[in-house]
């Protein structure tokens, strides 16, 4: 089952990334189009990216990075709408992730249910059962002993000896042959 879950989940992990990527290219091409979007939308986050980045490849490299210079507007707009597409496509994938842990905590939880009902139904089933078992053992102590069931028996067979010795069974007549 893990073995045909994984080529499941990859081929759903490109379909979404397939689906989201024409969405992010339009937000690209938004990016690239309006001075607003960006200024306000793409351009910080790529400059933030571009000096985080920085500090830490010259961090890496054992220098100490006080001031890094800034990213030219054309790189920097076309950095935070590539940053802007990917996060489009994570934040698609991310929802779908959730949507779909959602979808088996509902599954999980209505399994339990389903079990809670059933364990509840086995035990009325038995506890009906138990009171069937009482009833039956009451009869048992009330029906009459052993002891007299072979007398009534006994007293049965005498009279049945008593009939048969009182009416002896005829003998067969046998026809006379010509």
């Amino acid at each position: 089952m893990v073995v045909g879950a994984f080529p499941m989940a990859k081929l759903l992990y490109l379909g979404i990334r397939q689906v989201s990527k024409p969405l992010a290219n339009r937000i690209k091409e938004a990016a690239r189009r309006s001075e607003f979007f960006k200024t306000y939308i793409c351009l910080p986050p790529a400059q933030l990216y571009h000096w985080a980045e920085m500090r830490a490849k010259m961090r890496l490299m054992g220098f100490r990075a006080e001031a890094v210079k800034p990213l030219n507007e054309d790189a920097a707009a076309e950095l935070g709408a590539e940053l802007l597409g990917e996060a489009t496509v994570f934040l698609v994938a991310g929802g779908c992730l959730v949507l779909e842990y959602w979808r088996h905590q509902a599954h999980q939880r209505r399994k339990r249910s389903e079990r809670q009902t059933a364990w509840e139904a086995m035990r009325d089933e038995v506890g009906h059962l138990a009171l069937a078992l009482e009833a039956l053992q009451e009869q048992v102590r009330a029906a009459p002993a052993q002891s007299a069931l072979e007398e009534l028996q006994a007293q049965m067979r005498e009279v049945r000896a008593q009939l048969c010795a009182r009416d002896p069974p005829s003998a067969p007549r046998a026809t006379p042959e010509e």
